[in-house]
């Protein structure tokens, strides 16, 4: 059964909070952000990102919490945006996207995005970069040890977008009129 809500998931700073707020704003839709609940769990851990990452591989139960809750929201309500990485996994009545960002790209965002400094500070995009592989990588692999799922199978959206050469508003009215065209179908 589909459900008015689309979950946006993808690469690291390929810009799903951007988009999502242009879509809340274009659809009136609520959002739901996994992301943020992670980082703050991060921060009051005094973690980083990547190093409550790799704390999560050993405690499995936070992934398990946040999905289940995800999954309970999905389930109980409509007409919002899931930003979580396995949203699409959680909520299966959503509409599926996944961003995609050539990683250069995406750790020069991620670098001059000054809402990361506060868990993400790293001295050059490098450095960045290197940092997103490693996430990317212990992400892919700790969702697969979880639920024998892979966030990097294309066949599991519904819609891929690069947003590498492509403007915000761009991606948005692509993920608008496809989902669009879903929810008709």
């Amino acid at each position: 059964m589909k459900k008015h809500i689309i979950s946006l998931t993808g690469d690291l700073a390929a810009g799903k909070t951007t988009v999502t707020k242009l879509l809340i704003e274009e659809l009136g839709y609520s959002i739901y952000k996994n992301g943020e609940r992670f980082r703050n769990m991060a921060k009051e851990k005094n973690m980083s990102v990547s190093e409550f990452g790799e704390y999560v591989e050993a405690h499995p139960e936070i992934d398990r919490e946040l999905d289940d809750y995800a999954r309970q929201f999905g389930e109980e309500n409509d007409y919002f945006i899931i930003d979580a990485r396995l949203g699409w996994y959680t909520v299966p009545s959503s509409f599926k996207v996944y961003l995609k960002v050539d990683i250069d790209e995406a750790a020069r965002r991620a670098y001059n995005d000054e809402s990361r400094k506060a868990t993400e500070n790293f001295a050059s995009i490098e450095e960045y970069k290197q940092d997103m592989i490693k996430r990317y990588n212990g992400e892919n692999e700790r969702y697969f040890n979880l639920y024998n799922v892979r966030r990097d199978d294309m066949s599991n959206y519904d819609l891929v977008i690069d947003t590498t050469n492509k403007t915000r508003t761009e991606v948005k009215d692509i993920i608008v009129e496809e989902y669009k065209k879903w929810l008709e179908e």
